[in-house]
């Protein structure tokens, strides 16, 4: 059995707001790399962090009719991309309540994390 209290940090790849450098999702939270913004290419994310949600609205993207949410960067208010709220039709629905933030919007950083947060004693 290994002592988690030796592990008190962790260097995660993450991405940042690129405008702010504020921490919006982890590397390892990557669902896909092959999604498609207005703008160019975008990743879903299983979880994303420090954010803000515009309102709930639907809008027909490429894979069809979704409610989905805009995303912004809860520290200089960047829109970063959308969540999805809900998918209409069936193959979709595995997007719900994932995250899609714009390549150019979001910046690769190191980050080391403290782990003693993560544990309960």
């Amino acid at each position: 059995m290994i002592n988690h209290k030796c592990l008190t940090k962790l260097y995660l790849k993450a991405y940042c707001c690129f405008k702010c450098q504020n921490l919006v999702a982890f590397h390892d939270d990557i669902v896909s790399k092959d999604f498609q913004a207005s703008s160019g290419r975008a990743f879903l994310f299983s979880h994303a962090m420090n954010i803000s949600l515009g309102p709930k609205e639907d809008r027909q993207l490429i894979t069809g009719l979704h409610t989905v949410a805009d995303v912004y960067c809860s520290d200089c208010g960047e829109e970063l991309g959308w969540t999805y709220i809900k998918a209409y039709e069936e193959s979709q629905k595995y997007k719900e309540g994932k995250y899609v933030l714009e390549k150019f919007k979001i910046v690769v950083r190191g980050s080391q994390t403290n782990l003693e947060n993560y544990y309960d004693d």
